[in-house]
């Protein structure tokens, strides 16, 4: 238990320090190797073996290829077609484009695997029009980043792949569970958006014609089509998850340089740079999360949790309440995927005992440590969406609290429920 402590609590500790993710597992594992029995009780050799471990693997490949899609996504015009049919399909439905931002972002969430992308793409373009329309720039930003909230949920997932690597569930299997949880999400949000609909004015955009509506489906067609082909291609057995995101890519690649002719030489240097750079950050951190993970195992700290658990005499439902309260807790302190990667190894061992299916874990852990994207003092979106509006950082955390509710009541929903993340699987296996 002494350890535990230390392994979570040194670490957490540094993390409210600022102190960089990776840094801060390094030197709590040194801290509890040293107590354990001195560095000297392990070969130095072992550590780098041992993180090499973490990032050699075929599932880790989908990151970089995830990554690289939704930034030639964003290079392109495929983010205005999306929100331009978006708008023309719900637009006109009260609530106007607070609806429009969420379809949107449910769309983009199937190309880019993460809440920042969402933001940072869409975002601009989503608050923009909102503005330009006479919304509230209060209302604007929360709804924008409750939306992005999707992005780690809706597959394909970057935190999802990471979980599956680490847990041994199945990536697809993730996937296809959190689709429900994903549009349930999304329904939470309009669903909130058309309340304020009541108490403020927000205005509509008049209903399209069914030739207008048509033009711009066809227009945003090819972009549409990445999600179904991602998700089809997977159900379907066509292609692994991480063959699914190589393809994700080099559809994206043609539609921007072949088809829309928007991405040139430059652009192409751009994205490949900055893929490269956000993805040697994720495999860094994974490599020392590796380390950690197996240091963890070594000292049977998941085993002695499970013991621990199964001593409190809790429900099932009523543990996960508790285990999830935890994750939202975190999830102010570190992402998604940096969480994923710590938490996986401690907890899988303790849910596996008490007989809960792994990849509903997954789903539920992924989604509850998403809402840390949009929450203080870490959540990355805040800060993005702090650079697109100009805001003070206090009035864009005041503009999400609202949109927290919608989110936590379906977070609770499938505590409760545990079928809506289970059935598709179950189904397709």
């Amino acid at each position: 238990m002494e350890t535990l402590v230390i392994f979570l609590g040194l670490m957490i500790a540094l993390f409210v320090l600022g102190v960089p993710v990776a840094v801060a597992i390094g030197l709590t594992c040194l801290a509890v190797l040293a107590l354990d029995g001195g560095l000297q009780a392990i070969p130095t050799e072992l550590f780098a073996l041992q993180m090499l471990r973490g990032i050699n693997a075929f599932p880790i490949l989908a990151i970089p290829f995830f990554i690289l899609a939704a930034m030639l996504m964003n290079v392109g015009s495929a983010t205005n077609r999306i929100f331009d049919f978006a708008n023309a399909l719900v637009g006109h439905i009260r609530g106007g484009l607070g609806h429009v931002n969420v379809v949107a972002s449910m769309i983009f969430a199937g190309m880019s695997g993460t809440a920042a992308a969402d933001a940072a793409g869409l975002g601009q373009l989503e608050i923009k029009a909102m503005n330009q329309r006479g919304y509230p720039l209060w209302f604007s930003t929360g709804i924008t980043g409750a939306s992005s909230v999707i992005g780690p949920i809706i597959p394909p997932s970057v935190a999802m792949v990471v979980y599956g690597w680490l847990s041994g569930a199945s990536i697809s299997a993730l996937f296809i569970a959190a689709l429900v949880p994903g549009v349930l999400l999304g329904l939470a949000l309009m669903a909130t958006v058309l309340v304020y609909s009541y108490r403020i004015d927000l205005p509509v955009a008049p209903r399209p014609s069914a030739g207008e509506l048509g033009r711009l489906f066809a227009r945003a067609f090819l972009p549409l089509l990445t999600p179904v082909i991602i998700v089809g291609g997977i159900w379907s057995g066509v292609f692994t998850p991480t063959e699914s995101g190589a393809i994700a890519s080099i559809y994206a690649l043609i539609l921007g340089t072949v088809i829309y002719r928007e991405v040139g030489f430059r652009e192409i240097v751009d994205v490949l740079r900055s893929t490269v750079q956000f993805t040697a950050i994720i495999l860094f951190i994974i490599a020392i999360a590796t380390f950690y993970g197996w240091l963890l195992v070594r000292l049977q700290i998941p085993q002695n949790l499970a013991l621990m658990l199964a001593d409190l005499n809790l429900s099932k439902t009523a543990l996960l309440f508790a285990i999830m309260g935890f994750f939202v807790i975190v999830g102010c302190f570190m992402s998604v995927v940096e969480a994923v990667m710590i938490f996986t190894p401690i907890f899988m061992v303790a849910i596996r005992a008490l007989g809960i299916d792994p990849v509903y874990f997954g789903v539920l852990m992924v989604v509850t440590l998403s809402v840390g994207v949009i929450t203080p003092p870490f959540g990355n979106v805040l800060y993005i969406l702090v650079g697109i509006t100009k805001l003070p950082y206090e009035a864009v955390v005041r503009a999400m609290l609202p949109f927290l509710v919608p989110i936590f009541l379906v977070i609770a929903l499938l505590i409760v429920v545990p079928d809506l993340v289970t059935f598709l699987p179950n189904h397709f296996r």
